[in-house]
């Protein structure tokens, strides 16, 4: 999970931004090895630009996913169906997320990079040329409806692997789609070569978004406890990981795959070839993500026509993000986002519970027993 940072390398390469003076070869044919590294400076508009930018993407997701999520339970695709996560999985995924973060390291300490590479260019472009993710950019059909002319003949296609025959007969994958969806293939296909033969931080803010947006409307909490528990175990993990050690930074920055939003701060100066860029890592996004997400459907499931829980815990991650680069801009240091957004997204919307006398029930309540029902979403 990389955290908030800032005048990191370019995501395409781990090259120097500028030399100066420039490299050079001398008579004998040997590199000159005192050329020195300019640092750029980047201005007070650049730099506000950036972070307003980074704060900007990471909402998108959140709101937009925590919408979807009240009614992706009632789609018949079994790639739309959430994914619940229990107490147990919340307790074991720090472990996990830890043991991941530190294999990635001794990887790229012994400088196998490129390895890990190719195996996340075989992913990715599975991942796009895969029906599964249903068009994985921004999950694109919803919101294309409205350029298609009326006139224009839809077909409709299903995609179904089972296994077994007769009466043990098990249904594996069933994915409807139509011609829509494929145009949406057909986008997504062109942005994930334009990433994997570029490596344009724009193409890799489009795929961060949708895949955080995907993460926000899949992946469940099934109540608050387990909330509690999986925010608080990142909390430790992303603090040591960061302050502790230089692992976190060192694997955000090595990574050449989109795990992280980035925006350049000397994008008014060198336009769409900037290369100085701020960061922020997805799982500072999808991580309280899916709990704002979870006080939506709690919202949903008092049935009191409010969203008390899910307006105060967004306005919370707000306030925690923005926190979060005011600290790292003072300190000119990386800092650990779930520092700042674990304690302000959780605690917030307990103190409103507190105040209302629905602590408990909040606490008490499992969301994924109640049936939601899709016109939910455009209550909002």
């Amino acid at each position: 999970m990389a955290d908030v940072d800032q005048g990191s390398s370019p995501p395409s390469d781990g090259a120097p931004q500028a030399l100066d003076p420039p490299n050079a070869i001398d008579t004998n044919g040997t590199d000159v090895v005192n050329a020195t590294v300019a640092k750029f400076v980047a201005t007070p508009e650049g730099t506000a630009l950036a972070y307003g930018s980074l704060v900007f993407m990471a909402l998108l997701p959140i709101f937009f996913g925590a919408l979807r999520s009240v009614s992706c339970s009632k789609s018949k695709n079994s790639s739309d169906m959430p994914e619940t996560i229990t107490s147990r999985d919340a307790a074991r995924f720090p472990i996990i997320a830890s043991c991941t973060l530190f294999g990635l390291y001794l990887f790229f300490k012994v400088k196998r990079n490129e390895i890990i590479n190719i195996l996340l260019y075989v992913w990715l472009c599975g991942n796009v040329t895969s029906c599964n993710t249903q068009c994985s950019l921004f999950r694109l059909s919803p919101f294309m409806n409205r350029f298609f002319p009326d006139n224009l003949a839809i077909k409709q296609y299903q995609l179904l692997f089972t296994q077994g025959s007769g009466e043990s007969k098990e249904e594996i994958v069933n994915y409807e789609f139509d011609t829509k969806d494929l145009v949406c293939l057909a986008i997504s296909s062109v942005v994930g070569v334009w990433y994997v033969l570029k490596k344009h931080w724009v193409a890799n803010n489009l795929f961060g978004l949708a895949f955080a947006l995907n993460g926000v409307e899949l992946l469940h909490l099934n109540n608050v406890s387990t909330g509690c528990i999986l925010l608080g175990g990142l909390f430790v993990y992303d603090v040591f990981w960061v302050f502790g050690t230089n692992v976190m930074v060192t694997v955000a920055k090595s990574f050449e795959a989109p795990i992280k939003l980035v925006f350049p701060q000397d994008l008014l100066e060198r336009g769409l070839e900037a290369s100085n860029f701020a960061m922020l890592g997805l799982g500072d996004v999808v991580i309280p993500g899916i709990f704002i997400a979870l006080l939506l459907r709690f919202d949903v499931s008092l049935k009191k026509n409010t969203r008390t829980y899910f307006y105060t815990s967004f306005l919370a991650y707000i306030f925690g993000l923005g926190l979060t680069i005011f600290v790292m801009h003072m300190y000119k240091h990386a800092q650990p986002a779930l520092l700042y957004l674990v304690p302000a997204c959780v605690g917030f919307p307990v103190l409103v519970a507190l105040v209302k006398g629905e602590l408990t029930e909040m606490f008490s309540h499992n969301t994924t027993e109640q049936p939601w029902a899709p016109a939910t979403c455009s209550d909002m």
